[in-house]
């Protein structure tokens, strides 16, 4: 059976809180509900590393609190 894909946080952009690596889990802070939350974080690639205070894109959201991110395109970073 095809399983539900809750899309709600794909595409936001999120500033890493904690290191996001290949085997590590890191933790990325999003805007939601009006808020902001932790989400723990993952690379997309499976071998991108994120430091602390950069920003990063969603590309996948795993309920409850997980997320699957990539590097921000230069199209969406701010000047």
């Amino acid at each position: 059976m095809h399983k539900d894909v809750d899309r709600s946080l794909t595409g936001k952009i999120g500033r890493v809180t904690g290191r996001i690596g290949p085997g590590t889990i890191g933790e990325v802070m999003l805007p939601v509900r009006g808020g902001t939350s932790a989400f723990h974080a993952h690379p997309f690639d499976k071998t991108s590393v994120f430091a602390v205070g950069e920003q990063v894109l969603v590309i996948y959201f795993e309920p409850p609190q997980t997320v699957f991110v990539d590097e921000l395109p230069d199209v969406l970073k701010g000047d």
